[in-house]
């Protein structure tokens, strides 16, 4: 049976006004994206690091690229994910077959809920300031790699009827993919367009290290969040090679990004790895950062 409702507000007295004004629904979230390096050494050792990092911000949305299968186990059994975050890819190894590392994403326990959960609160307010969960999916790209984009749709409590995507993604790397990335930009942007979303949000490592790849931002009509923010001459954007000298003479560049459409950016920032001990038989230990790439935090509202 349907139970009909009149939805109704809470207000708090402004004494500066000298009158009642509604408490608006908490309506912006916080994105953190990290490619965490599956290729360095300590894998596990070093995403513990990073995710003890990451959760000192209080992340609503957690973005990781190149999770390995054995840094998958780790998440899984770390007590801190198990109490407060909804996390993809638990079921089965599926996504993390035949590839060596995948992408994965937690969602904060305290600010999404599913319709079920919903529906057993039985208090009239559905969820209150947490967001809906709906379907959760991978994108199947044309890829060198056989990278996908795994995206979930989230229902800000704002407005019920509407349907916004999360999307994580690691592009196809390297000089020579620049058409796969291309193809996958204009798919993931299209995604974003398809009937009965209203938008959202693409994050992850674009591994743009092209001026070609600089425009595929604009050229899929998405805002660059950075951009957005901080203009595109500023130079504190730079996520990769960042604090290190290369062999191949390539400097820092801003090769993960957040982008997105209906939705408005309003604080971005870098996160800088730590380093980790690596051992070495009968050498000195030897210092690496966490992760090759540097982390990013964005915060938007809807």
């Amino acid at each position: 049976m349907v139970t009909n409702r009149l939805w109704r507000t809470l207000s708090a007295f402004n004494r500066s006004t000298r009158s009642w004004e509604p408490i608006p629904l908490r309506n912006g979230l916080s994105l953190i994206s990290w490619n965490i390096d599956a290729f360095s050494p300590r894998p596990v050792s070093r995403a513990k690091l990073i995710l003890s990092h990451v959760l000192k911000k209080s992340p609503d949305i957690l973005f990781l690229q190149e999770v390995t299968p054995e840094v998958r186990t780790s998440l899984l059994d770390d007590a801190r994910v198990r109490a407060a975050f909804l996390v993809t890819d638990a079921e089965d190894q599926t996504s993390f077959e035949d590839v060596p590392f995948a992408t994965m994403m937690l969602l904060s326990s305290t600010r999404f809920i599913s319709g079920l959960d919903s529906q057993k609160e039985g208090d009239g307010i559905e969820g209150g300031d947490n967001f809906m969960l709906g379907r959760v999916s991978r994108v199947i790209l044309p890829s060198k790699y056989r990278r996908d984009a795994l995206y979930v749709d989230i229902i800000p409590p704002i407005s019920p009827g509407t349907v916004f995507r999360l999307i994580s993604v690691h592009l196809d790397s390297l000089q020579d993919t620049l058409h796969y990335r291309a193809q996958q930009m204009e798919i993931l942007a299209n995604v974003l367009r398809e009937p009965g979303c209203s938008g959202g949000i693409i994050a992850g490592d674009f591994n743009a290290i092209s001026p070609e790849d600089d425009v595929l931002v604009d050229k899929n009509e998405l805002v660059d969040a950075w951009v957005a923010l901080h203009g595109r001459a500023n130079h504190d954007g730079a996520t990769w090679g960042v604090g290190v000298e290369r062999r191949d003479g390539m400097g820092p560049g801003r090769l993960d990004k957040v982008a997105m459409v209906g939705l408005k950016a309003k604080e971005m920032e870098v996160l800088r790895p730590g380093t980790i001990e690596v051992p070495r038989p009968g050498e000195k230990l030897v210092e690496i950062p966490w992760s090759d790439h540097c982390g990013l935090r964005c915060t938007f509202t809807i």
